[in-house]
């Protein structure tokens, strides 16, 4: 008789339960540690997006000016960019909303480009001209953060809903994020080629 070792050949299937359980625990622990690892990306890339609205926020107010000086008649649609500037840099609500509240920037801005086009000795103003330099620069900047956070948004949605990472996701209460969408604010003029 063997004796009944605990450890010896007369249990192996305590053996196989407990590589089944080591193993079930490694992909538990794997996948939570992925979701976390993504809701981190999405919180990252939403800290671009909110650097770079700041950024248009900043430019915003000395673009303002710049045109004021020179289209004096245009109060009112300079009194309507500074308020949905002030509305969209109070925002801090979920993407949707404060999406919401920059495609009305948005529209500001391209009434206010616009309206300077009327006023050539702005249009050639140096000051004018770099800031809008500067604004379709941050444009840039922040469709390009708006992607990055979108491609996080997704990946981590897609995580969150598929099996069997959904269970995890579920247990610990891990919530789908919304998608950061809005237009952009500075429109580039096609390039113009003479024969």
């Amino acid at each position: 008789m063997s004796g009944g070792n605990f450890f010896g050949g007369d249990f192996p299937i305590l053996w196989v339960l407990l590589g089944l359980f080591a193993i079930v625990a490694i992909w538990f622990a794997a996948t939570y540690n992925g979701l976390i690892r993504h809701v981190n990306f999405c919180n990252d890339s939403w800290a671009d997006i909110d650097t770079e609205l700041k950024r248009r926020y900043d430019l915003i107010p000395n673009l303002v000016e710049t045109v004021r000086g020179y289209a004096k008649h245009e109060a009112d649609l300079l009194a309507r960019v500074t308020e949905a500037r002030n509305k969209a840099a109070a925002s801090h609500h979920s993407p949707r909303e404060q999406a919401a509240d920059e495609n009305r920037l948005v529209g500001q801005l391209r009434q206010l480009v616009a309206v300077a086009e009327s006023y050539p000795d702005l249009k050639a103003n140096a000051n004018f001209l770099a800031l809008q330099g500067e604004l379709v620069n941050t444009e840039d900047r922040i469709q390009r953060a708006r992607r990055f956070y979108n491609a996080n948004v997704r990946d981590l949605n897609t995580r969150i809903e598929v099996i069997p990472s959904n269970f995890v996701a579920s247990m610990f209460g891990f919530q789908r994020r919304e998608y950061f969408e809005i237009e952009e604010a500075a429109q580039r003029e096609a390039v113009k080629v003479s024969v």
